[in-house]
């Protein structure tokens, strides 16, 4: 039942939904691009040295792009399989502390947490980078809980889990694992264990892994150390300059928004943890430790984003799992009652949400004016209103059915029902967003454009586009923020002469005059009047394109 589920949340309809913009889109570019150019070590985007990640994510996505095409699904295969290896690795553990069937309830945990299917579902750095740092983490408990003899094996398989980290997203991957595992070994005063994690043997593994790589990117870029090192991590994690500011208690909400509905158990299974401290397993420790500080760690970031906690699915599925078999091992427990507490929560939620649903449905302009919409019909909203409804109703009776039954097996499903059948009732509404955020409608309009078109960016940059069609372009702006790539804004302000893919926008009336026989001009909404110029100028006409976007083709004899 646990592969079955894993199954639907990770992969269900994976392949219709379009690249989201701006990161999918980005990423599957400059993973296109890598595969077209060969080039490995420096990746590019849109033809410019794009250093903001290490290149190993982006090889191992051009991989799966000249396996199985230039597609959705080849960009986001690589995300699934390392979500299957976390499970995979999660699933060993837990059956090594505690038997097969904990772990069954681990896989199924991990599985239906929200912020873990949508990282393994798209183009994203965090779903690698959270099993390698689970691995590391793993590899540092196994060092000392296992045979002696197995010790140094496990502390460097360790440091070469903590270096390939590292070559998905850079310092992060070390400091991690390394946070983790010092405060474990410290709250258990095992003083030789954290000095063992600094032997030279660690370090050499570690090196052997990450210094040629970040050699040989100095060696062609010798801004990079800066950049990577003070700019890209220790600034990102210290200022605000990268715009992704949020308040310490930033992540009280996002585990329980992005581990619902699992995270309805945390209150409860906090305080009995609490009052068995001295008597919980080591095992169970680690987890909990590992779940604190990777939250605070980030918390004390000044750059927060929801992925960043990616890691503490891992243990947070473990230690559910354990919950769960403790509350079949003892039904008349407080684990068995918490179970019973959270169905009941869940069955009335869905019943709630059914009536309000049933009865605000056929008045749906009354929502127009409080939210500011415009009015609609119930029939444009029956594609989704259904689906949503036959969804309440089948959480309404799984839940109901384990807590009528008192089945604490079913109690169990009855809270992964949730994130599973909203990934199978609401594909609907993930394809609508997607859609609205995503470069393929625009692309799908330009498919008649000849080869020899140049496109043109003005402003502006759809993330995406260029992996739909096949090709870059040259993007005119002000500062190059349009490629949301903070590399290329470090370099332009630094470099006196742009690389020819961006063109300065004083200089656009000069690109114009004396660009390709063929342009094709992409501009937003608000350059209206700038890209009306050009057609009068050009004798062409301006077309509407998804997204307020607007196009231009301009077709002229060379030199005119």
């Amino acid at each position: 039942m646990a592969v079955l589920i894993a199954g639907i949340t990770l992969s269900f309809r994976m392949n219709r939904l379009p690249l989201l913009s701006p990161d999918e889109g980005r990423n599957a570019e400059v993973a296109r691009e890598m595969m077209e150019s060969g080039t490995w070590l420096v990746p590019t985007y849109n033809q410019v040295p794009y250093l903001d990640k290490p290149a190993f994510y982006f090889r191992v996505v051009a991989a799966s792009l000249g396996l199985f095409g230039n597609t959705e699904f080849a960009a986001r295969l690589p995300s699934l399989l390392f979500g299957i290896a976390i499970l995979g690795l999660a699933w060993g553990m837990t059956r090594r502390e505690w038997g097969p069937r904990p772990a069954a309830w681990a896989v199924l945990v991990i599985a239906t947490l929200p912020l873990f299917i949508s990282q393994a579902r798209i183009v994203i750095f965090d779903i690698a980078l959270c099993l390698f740092v689970s691995s590391a983490i793993f590899s540092g408990y196994l060092a000392e809980s296992g045979p002696v003899e197995w010790r140094r094996r496990w502390l460097l398989v360790g440091a070469a889990a903590a270096g390939l980290a590292t070559l998905v997203k850079g310092p992060v991957g070390l400091l991690v694992p390394l946070a983790v595992l010092l405060t474990f070994h410290a709250l258990e005063r095992r003083w030789a264990a954290m000095r063992r994690l600094f032997h030279p043997l660690q370090a050499l593994v570690f090196l052997a892994l990450v210094l040629p790589w970040f050699l040989g990117v100095t060696a062609q870029h010798p801004d990079f150390p800066d950049y990577g090192l003070v700019q890209e991590s220790f600034k990102r994690f210290t200022t605000t300059q990268f715009h992704r500011t949020a308040p310490f208690y930033f992540y009280a909400w996002v585990v329980p928004a992005m581990f619902f509905p699992w995270s309805l158990l945390l209150p409860g299974a906090s305080w009995i943890a609490l009052r068995r401290w001295k008597s919980l397993s080591t095992f169970t420790r680690l987890l909990i430790t590992w779940c604190v500080v990777v939250v605070v760690f980030f918390s004390l970031s000044k750059s927060k984003l929801p992925g960043y906690v990616l890691s503490v699915t891992v243990p947070f599925g473990i230690l559910m799992a354990q919950l769960i078999e403790q509350a079949i091992g003892r039904p008349l427990g407080r684990a068995a009652r918490l179970l019973r507490v959270t169905n009941g929560f869940l069955a009335g939620m869905a019943v709630v949400l059914l009536l309000a649903l049933i009865v605000v449905a056929p008045q749906t302009h009354l929502l127009a004016h409080p939210l500011q919409l415009p009015k609609v019909d119930l029939g444009e909203l029956s594609p989704f209103l259904v689906p949503l409804l036959v969804m309440l109703v089948l959480v309404a009776a799984i839940n109901g059915a384990a807590l009528f039954f008192r089945r604490l097996s079913w109690s169990s499903l009855g809270l992964a029902s949730v994130p599973t059948l909203l990934v199978i009732f609401g594909a609907g509404v993930f394809l609508s967003v997607f859609e609205s955020h995503s470069s393929r409608p625009i692309a799908a309009r330009l498919q008649v454009l000849s080869p020899d078109t140049e496109l043109v960016f003005y402003r502006c940059y759809p993330n995406g586009l260029p992996f739909y069609l096949q090709r870059t372009g040259t993007l005119i702006t002000a500062e190059g923020d349009e490629l949301t790539s903070n590399y290329v804004l470090y370099t332009l302000k630094r470099e006196p002469h742009w690389p020819s893919p961006i063109v300065p926008l004083a200089e656009a009336g000069h690109f114009m005059e004396q660009g390709q026989s063929k342009l094709y001009v992409i501009a937003k909404d608000h350059d209206r009047a700038w890209l009306q110029e050009q057609a009068q100028h050009w004798h062409g006409t301006v077309e509407e394109l998804p997204h307020h976007f607007l196009g231009l083709l301009v077709e002229r004899k060379r030199g005119t």
